[in-house]
C-alpha cells in the first residue's frame, strides 16, 4: 500500500492520480478533514503518521516548509521507503535523508514542477534524486502521477534543480509584466500584446495557457508571492553558497518582495502584473485587505 502524508490542493491531486490508477492509497493530514475528498474516492485515512508507517511500504509527503517536513518525517517510523516531494533546503533534505537513513529507510528528494491543475491533466513533473536502485523500484508510481519523471543523482540535487526552475519562473513572470506594461501603457491593448506574443517563438506553455488571465486581470491562484519569495530565498542563498552571481534572480527578489509589501502577499504571482502596473502609472486592481 501506497501512503500520503500532506492532503492539501497538491497533495490531494496526486494522491487521486495514484487512486485513480488503481493503486491502493492511505493518507494523513494534520487537519483530518482535509482527507475527506480522497476518502471518498477510497483511500484508507489514517489515524496517525506511525499508522501510516505502518502499514505502507513506500510513503509520499507533500508539505509546503522545511520545518514541517521535518516534523512529519519524524514521525513516519520506518516505510520501506520515503519520498518527499516538496521544496525544501538542500541542507534540511540531507538531514532527513541522514536520519531516514539511519533508521533503515530508503529516501528520495522528489520535489515537483506544475500546479494541482497541470498534475489533475498528467503534465506535472517530478526531479528526483536519490538512490537509483530505489528511483527504479517507485519510478512507475511516479509516472502514475506525473507525465514527466527526471533522475538527476544520487544526492540532493532534485533540490536545486527544482528552485533554479522556480528562480526562472519568477524572472520569466516579472519579464512578461514588464513588456506587457509597456506596450499598454503605449496604447497597445494587454489581448493584443498577448495575442501576437503568444503566437512568437518566444512563448513557453505555460505563458500559453495562462496568458488569458492576464488579459482578463482574473488569477487563479496557483502559487503565491509569498512561496515565490520563500524559493527565491532558498535559491539565492543556494548561489552564495556555490558562488555563484544571479544578478537578474536578485533584482526580481527585491520586486517580489516589494509586490508582497504592498499587499499581494497570498495572491497568485501572476499578479507581479498589477505591481508593475501601479509602478508605470496604469490603473491596477485594489489591493487586497489584509485579513
Amino acid at each position: 500500500m501506497i501512503g500520503w502524508a500532506g492532503t492539501g490542493r497538491m497533495g490531494t491531486v496526486m494522491a487521486g492520480r495514484l487512486l485513480a490508477a488503481g493503486r491502493p492509497v492511505m493518507v494523513w493530514n494534520r487537519t483530518t478533514g482535509k482527507t475527506g475528498p480522497l476518502a471518498g474516492r477510497g483511500a484508507l485515512v489514517a489515524a496517525s503518521l506511525a499508522e501510516l508507517a505502518r502499514r505502507c511500504e513506500v510513503v509520499f509527503v507533500m508539505v509546503s516548509a522545511s520545518a514541517e517536513l521535518e516534523q512529519v518525517a519524524r514521525g513516519t517510523g520506518r516505510p520501506d521507503i520515503l519520498i518527499d516531494c516538496s521544496t525544501v533546503s538542500e541542507e534540511t533534505s540531507a538531514a532527513v535523508r541522514a536520519a531516514a537513513g539511519a533508521a533503515g529507510v530508503q529516501f528520495l528528494a522528489a520535489p515537483v514542477c506544475g500546479n494541482p491543475g497541470v498534475f489533475a491533466d498528467g503534465h506535472g513533473s517530478f526531479i528526483v534524486s536519490g538512490p537509483a536502485a530505489t528511483f527504479q523500484a517507485v519510478r512507475p508510481d511516479l509516472a502514475r502521477i506525473a507525465g514527466q519523471v527526471t533522475y538527476v543523482g544520487e544526492h540532493e540535487q532534485a533540490r536545486l534543480v527544482k528552485l533554479a526552475h522556480n528562480l526562472y519562473l519568477g524572472m520569466m513572470v516579472q519579464s512578461l509584466a514588464e513588456v506587457v506594461t509597456l506596450a499598454e501603457k503605449a496604447g497597445t491593448s494587454r489581448a493584443a500584446f498577448l495575442e501576437f506574443f503568444t503566437g512568437s517563438a518566444l512563448v513557453s506553455p505555460w505563458i500559453q495557457r495562462r496568458s488569458p488571465e492576464l488579459a482578463a486581470r482574473q488569477y487563479e491562484l496557483t502559487f503565491t508571492n509569498e512561496l515565490l519569495r520563500k524559493d527565491f530565498d532558498l535559491g539565492l542563498a543556494a548561489a552564495r553558497a556555490l558562488e555563484v552571481p544571479m544578478p537578474t534572480a536578485s533584482t526580481v527578489y527585491q520586486i517580489v518582495q516589494s509586490a508582497i509589501g504592498t499587499g499581494l502577499r497570498g495572491e497568485d504571482f501572476l499578479t507581479l502584473y498589477e505591481h508593475q502596473a501601479r509602478g508605470a502609472g496604469l490603473a491596477s486592481l485594489p489591493v487586497p485587505e489584509a485579513p
